[in-house]
């Protein structure tokens, strides 16, 4: 080699563990972002409609189409009959989520045809001209009412146990009981549900589909059209929001699209209004928990019985893994000495609930959270004092209810010194103060911790594949299994792929999620897309660098350790060459320049019949301080305040972090306070839409919003450069807010009775709730005086 050449400049730009920007940022701000509504219809395109019904449970007895068929610019009209494969899109595969309802109607608004036509206006109008006969059957909506009336499970339910539960809930020095209901949630994404299908020759068919998880919808549609997962190829770039809705609910848009395409050899769009796809789609799981726990007068909870009984609506979909996770969550960062768990998955008839970011965990962490405050109030102590008195410790109080060893506890860390930089003491003690000499503004606060599991529960989906081109300028093509909905998943997986070749993150180019590249890949989900996707697309750079490194030592005639990947270089003993160059020579040496990457992640595992594991990798930690103030005239609301600290690992970029802790506190504030699913007395969803339903509006955010990542914190497990997932444990972190407004309320009867705030907890409810405090407070000093 030639003499001494200068190094290369210091770093990269846009590599691992760097703040960058979203890589579709400008085109989300300018609108110049392509979704799939925005993409230019092939020549002939139609466009499908649904036919809903209106029974929430019935049988049909006549479905009559004519003046649909007759309607202006209908090309076709399908039915379940006219499923060339298999009526049913069910994840589970239990068969019971048809693609067209048939005989039975078991939720108001079930899909029961598709329209064809010209425009999607006509299609439209011409589906509300069906005439539909039912015969009625009896129905229930509710989760409490569907227990009461025996309604069966939509899967098997899960127990978690550990401990003598009888003999810890017996021998405890107090004990008490009660009941949580928490509300559902619907995902209201930005862009809906669409899907667009284009037919190809013999049985090809291509979809784009707003769907998390391309492999499915690939699936199902082939399932629906009863041909080979190889005669479908779905893509997708992009999603405007998908929170776990369009996990599984892309499955049934997709399937017709497709169904209807291959009929008419023609391109078909579907894309229903907010409204229907509100009343179509299923939503978060609404539950009711049932307590019983033990415990003394420090506080320690020596024993908990719980229930966890989850709306699941008509059908099976996800429901089985979103109770398990409730259950998996119930603990939070809690040791029970003697505990058992256990989910019932309840059918009623309303739209089949669906995945949501934290996939059960949130409302298994809920219920977990109220526990610790019925101890506190009962105890009449400060409810962070229980909680650091029943925080996991070292041996002996580090095994969870499923028998996973919590190894990588920080909970206590977080807490001390979120509750120092926050001034929680000083700030609660002015509160009480505060409230004492208040007649009509009463204020709350509360600090609650976080810790969340990180896997997919059902093992075999924490696999992840990628492909990675270098082509002869040195530009590189990524491509992943994962799909982006707005988190950022494409710039931190191009980040690590730009750390390994040490290019800056210009050099790559992220394309289009197809499973024509990357195949059986999983969902989107689970906070696991950076982890599995990352790690896949660092494995594919490695097996390139391993190619490159042989090859330069062999042509070079030098040892490989003195070939070094440097910033947009790479050394070669003594010389340094641009990276374009390097690749142009091994290109011309015909060395490969492409890989398929792969990762899975180690050391879990899952026996749900014994209740046993190690389901999670790691856990993600977090804790938040909120402040509220209300009403107590109107129950009116707002929160003043709130401080994070939130444990990202060795954050692979800090900007979108913290943009995603902060997104998700306010979407899992809207879950706790304003977003209130409604179903009337004859099944109908009335909260369909945005003048009914009501997300937080940019008002509604916290006065004071401070969000600091945990600098020092890196996963103990050899996660993609440290790292740890963010996608869901923050959104649990408003339970804060919850609780601070429960604080609050429990001010009018000097905090010594449990203010048991169901969720979401609406300007209406926290008004219930007061009163309901007030009558008891009244009736207080006559009780006295009787005794």
């Amino acid at each position: 080699m030639g003499a001494h050449t200068p190094r290369s400049k210091t770093e990269i730009t846009g590599g691992a563990h760097v703040a960058r920007q979203h890589d579709s940022a400008h085109k989300h701000v300018t609108g110049s972002a392509d979704y799939i509504d925005d993409m230019p219809e092939p020549a002939g395109t139609l466009h499908a409609y649904l036919g809903l019904t209106d029974r929430a449970h019935a049988r049909i007895t006549a479905l009559d189409l004519d003046a649909v068929r007759a309607a202006e610019g209908v090309v076709a009209v399908l039915t379940g009959a006219d499923v060339p494969g298999v009526n049913d899109i069910s994840p589970t595969g239990r068969d019971d989520e048809p693609v067209l309802a048939t005989d039975t109607v078991l939720f108001h608004g079930q899909p029961v045809f598709a329209v064809i036509a010209e425009t999607r206006d006509l299609a439209r109008r011409a589906a509300k001209r069906a005439v539909i006969s039912y015969e009625d059957l009896p129905h229930i909506t509710d989760v409490r009412a569907a227990m009461e009336a025996n309604y069966p499970l939509v899967t098997d339910p899960l127990k978690l146990e550990r401990g003598d539960i009888a003999a810890g809930l017996s021998a405890a020095p107090r004990r008490l009981q009660g009941e949580m209901r928490i509300g559902g949630q619907d995902h209201f994404y930005l862009e809906g549900h669409i899907a667009m299908a284009i037919p190809g020759e013999d049985d090809e068919v291509t979809v784009w589909s707003s769907t998390q998880h391309p492999s499915e919808v690939q699936h199902m549609v082939a399932h629906a059209l009863g041909t080979v997962s190889n005669a479908v190829t779905v893509q997708i770039r992009r999603m405007g929001g998908g929170f776990g809705g369009k996990e599984t609910q892309a499955n049934q848009f997709a399937a017709i699209a497709a169904i209807a395409a291959k009929k008419l050899n023609r391109a078909v769009k579907i894309r229903p209004d907010r409204d229907d796809d509100m009343i179509i789609t299923g939503k978060r799981h609404d539950f009711v928990v049932d307590y019983d726990v033990g415990f003394d007068d420090s506080g320690k909870i020596h024993a908990l019985d719980a229930t966890f009984a989850a709306r699941c609506g008509f059908s099976s979909d996800l429901s089985g893994a979103v109770t398990d996770r409730a259950l998996f969550h119930a603990d939070n960062c809690y040791y029970f000495e003697d505990v058992r768990l256990t989910s019932k998955p309840m059918m009623t008839n309303t739209v089949s609930n669906t995945a949501f970011r934290g996939f059960g965990g949130p409302q298994g962490m809920l219920g977990g959270e109220r526990v610790i405050e019925e101890v506190a109030y009962a105890l009449g102590r400060d409810p962070l004092e229980i909680r650091k008195a029943n925080f996991y410790g070292g041996p002996g109080r580090d095994l969870t209810p499923y028998h996973q060893t919590v190894e990588d506890n920080i909970i206590e860390r977080v807490v001390d010194e979120l509750e120092t930089c926050s001034d929680y003491q000083a700030r609660r003690a002015e509160i009480i103060d505060f409230n004492e000499n208040s007649p009509v503004i009463r204020r709350g606060i509360a600090l609650t911790p976080v810790k969340f599991g990180i896997s997919f529960t059902a093992t075999w989906f924490n696999q992840a594949g990628a492909l990675v081109h270098v082509y002869q300028d040195g530009s590189i093509h990524l491509n992943h299994g994962g799909t982006e909905m707005g988190q950022g998943l494409n710039t931190k997986v191009a980040q690590v792929l730009a750390d390994e070749f040490q290019v800056d993150l210009d050099t790559i180019r992220i394309t289009a999620t197809t499973t024509g590249k990357v195949p059986n890949t999983s969902a989107t989900a689970a906070s696991s897309g950076t982890d599995l996707n990352g790690m896949a697309v660092a494995n594919a750079a490695q097996q390139i660098k391993t190619r490159l490194v042989a090859f330069a030592a062999e042509k070079f005639n030098i040892p490989e350790d003195q070939v070094e990947f440097e910033p947009n270089h790479v050394r070669v003993g003594n010389e340094l060459m641009p990276f374009g160059d390097f690749i142009k020579l091994a290109y011309q040496e015909r060395v490969q320049l492409s890989a398929a990457g792969f990762y899975k992640t180690p050391d879990i595992h899952w026996d749900r019949a014994a209740g046993k594991g190690r389901p999670f990798y790691y856990f993600a930690y977090g804790a938040a301080v909120s402040e509220v103030s209300i009403d107590t005239l109107t129950g009116e609301y707002q929160v003043d305040r709130v401080d994070v600290l939130h444990d990202t690992g060795r954050s692979l970029n800090p900007a979108l972090d913290i943009g995603q802790i902060e997104g998700a506190f306010v979407q899992g504030m809207g879950w706790l306070t304003t977003e209130e699913l409604w179903w009337d007395d004859k099944g109908r969803l009335r909260t369909h839409a945005p003048s009914t339903y009501k997300i937080p509006l940019a008002s509604d955010r916290p006065k004071i919003f401070n969000v600091k990542l945990a600098d020092w914190a890196e996963n103990r497990e050899p996660t993609v450069r440290r790292s740890k997932a963010v996608g869901e444990p923050p959104f649990m972190l408003p339970i804060s807010v919850l609780e601070a407004l429960g604080m609050a309320v429990a001010s009018i009867a000097d905090y010594k009775v449990s203010p048991r705030l169901d969720a979401p907890a609406t300007p209406e409810r926290v008004l219930m709730a007061v009163e309901r405090l007030k009558a008891m407070a009244d009736e207080q000093p006559a009780e006295n005086s009787e005794s």
